[in-house]
Order: structure tokens, then sequence, then C-alpha cells
């Protein structure tokens, strides 16, 4: 089993649940801002939340930060190790730096003795635009050794000064390259390692990269903590992120929504139909998990959605509704989702 860190109260490794991680994207020396933002993070399931640490100023409003919230927050540090003490005084759960770029040995030594004395874990970060001048020398630009090679360098200094408190981090945009990093890393460390594609994009693009990158990861059995990195509201990332755990199958869907693809058989506008019934479903807490079907084709819909607990089938301006494939009754086209709805809503909701 692989070693363990707690950021705040959440377990990181050691076999705990893989955790979603997020990051704020608003000024970080604006409190009101930061403070909205993280009520939305965690409204949405968000377990750990990284703010970045740019001066004094947003250390000292990180540390209001610490006493106005109860999920973990890290402080994100680049270039100067003085951040990096101070959010660790101001109560940082888990600090974020490149060793790389904080300085001399003695600089981050500094930053060690101050999470140390606290118990603070360090995530250590580094990304195919951070490698070391000798690293891309090395190896002839940025590749996944290098990333290993990086990581584990930076992993063995802060080891050396007799601290172990560690996350692992190494990312890439290259997702296959990305991959292969991660898989290096794994064989060689017990540290949990934290995933992800950095930089990977738009909402629409950044998703893709994503499901594949991380994807694979998970399915390796790589990763112990993740964030979807994408060019959107930090809400998506981890509403995204939940999405992707759910359909690989580490976490359980409250409502887990299956719809067919269509074909020649279909008479019914389908897509219209999926998306009334996700956004209706949205709505509804329910007592279990659950699988609804939305099908396109009364003969084989409900023998082919037969382990859906509830489901409704399209047909020439009729619907059935059935339940684990038995039909229940049948209705017309326009009452098809208020039929699913209520009956969901009596059989299964709280």
């Amino acid at each position: 089993m692989r070693k363990s860190v707690y950021c705040g109260n959440i377990k990181i490794g050691g076999g705990a649940p893989i955790s979603i991680q997020s990051m704020t994207n608003v000024d970080s020396r604006d409190e009101r801002g930061l403070l909205a933002q993280i009520d939305r993070l965690t409204a949405a399931g968000c377990e750990i939340i990284r703010i970045a640490v740019p001066d004094m100023e947003a250390a000292e409003v990180f540390g209001r930060m610490k006493k106005q919230v109860s999920v973990p927050l890290v402080a994100d540090i680049h270039f100067d190790y003085r951040l990096a003490i101070a959010a660790i005084e101001q109560g940082a759960d888990k600090i974020r730096i490149n060793p790389g770029n904080i300085g001399s040995t003695e600089r981050v030594r500094a930053v060690v003795t101050a999470a140390k004395e606290r118990n603070v874990p360090i995530r250590i970060g580094v990304n195919s635009g951070s490698l070391e001048k000798d690293i891309l020398e090395k190896n002839g630009g940025v590749t996944a050794e290098g990333l290993c090679e990086s990581v584990l360098r930076n992993a063995a200094l802060i080891e050396d000064m007799g601290y172990d408190n560690l996350v692992l981090s190494l990312k890439s945009s290259d997702v296959r390259m990305n991959y292969e990093a991660h898989k290096l890393v794994f064989e060689k460390t017990e540290h949990p390692i934290h995933i992800g594609i950095t930089e990977a994009g738009t909402l629409k693009r950044g998703k893709v990269k994503s499901a594949v990158g991380i994807g694979a990861l998970l399915l390796a059995g790589i990763g112990d903590t993740m964030r979807v990195s994408l060019t959107a509201d930090p809400v998506e990332e981890v509403v995204y992120a939940r999405e992707i755990l759910e359909s690989i199958g580490i976490r359980t869907p409250q409502i887990d929504l299956i719809s067919c693809p269509t074909c020649g058989r279909t008479r019914v506008d389908l897509q219209s139909l999926a998306a009334q019934v996700e956004e209706r479903l949205s709505e509804i807490a329910v007592l279990r998990p659950l699988k609804v079907a939305v099908m396109g084709c009364v003969v084989n819909g409900p023998g082919e959605a037969r382990g859906a607990d509830f489901g409704a089938c399209g047909g020439d301006g009729k619907g059935v509704i059935f339940a684990k494939g038995q039909v229940i009754k049948t209705v017309n086209e326009c009452d098809i989702v208020d039929a699913l709805i209520d009956m969901i809503k009596k059989k299964a909701s709280v």
C-alpha cells in the first residue's frame, strides 16, 4: 500500500478514496471573491482547494480564508520561499512548490523546516514547462523520463532533509507523455501521486484530453488525488472530475443516465428527450444510486436497457415507461418526461 498524507481532514494515498481538487482563479487578494468561489466549489463537491499566493498580501488573505471555511486549502507557491513559509504560518493544509524554482538548497530547507514544525504536507509539482536545464539537455528536450527524473530528484532533496510528508505531481499537456511519465514514477516511489493533464485547454477540448489522460491513469491504478485543469469556471473542473470517476466506476453516481445513440428506427427527438430528463433528474434527491435509461425505440428499448432501474422509450407519438425491463405503462409522447420523473419520485426519491 502506498504512503499517505493528510491535507486537513482529507487522506491522500494509503488506499483512501481519490479526492477531487480545483484551484481558484479570482484575485488571491480579493477576500470576498475568494470566499464566494470557495463556497461554489465546495457546493459542487470539491474536496481540496488550491489558492495561488503571489505576495504577502495574498498570504494574509489566505490566512483569513482558513478561518472562514472548512474545506482544506493548499497554498500554491512559486519562486519566493518566504511566501511558502508565510502560508504555512497562516495555516495552510498543504503547500505546492517546485523546489527547482524556489532557489538555493538553504531556501528549500527553510520551507521544509517550517512544514516539518507543523506537519504540513508538501506537494512537489513539476511540469513540462519547468524542467531543470540539465535534465532538458540530457534528454534533448521534454520527455517522460525527464519529468520522472525531476520529480524524484526534488523528492530526494526534501527526503534528505528528514521530511517525507510529500505528494508528487508531474504533468504534461501531452497525454501520452503524461501517461508514460506517471508509469515511471509509480514504479519508483511509494509517495501519493496527484494526477491531471496540465493546460488541457478549453472546456470542449480540455474535457476530451482529461478524460483520456486521467482515465488511462486511473484504470492503471495510478493516482491518489486529481484535478481536471480547464480554461473555464473552476466549478466545471469539479463536475467533470466527478464524472470521470463515476464513468470508470471509482465513484458511484447517484443517478446514472444512459441513452442510446439513435438509429433509423428512432421516431422521437431523442436528443431533446434525454436532455430534458437529465435536467429534471438533477433536481431529484434519491434514496439509493439509480440507473435511468432513455431509449429511442419502443421495440428494443426496454430489453436493451433491462439493467436500468427506470426508463422511457419513445415511438410514433407514444412512449413507454418501464422498470427493470418491464413495461409499466404507455403514455403520449408529450407526457414521457413527466411520467418518468413522477415514477422515480414516487418509488425512489427522498
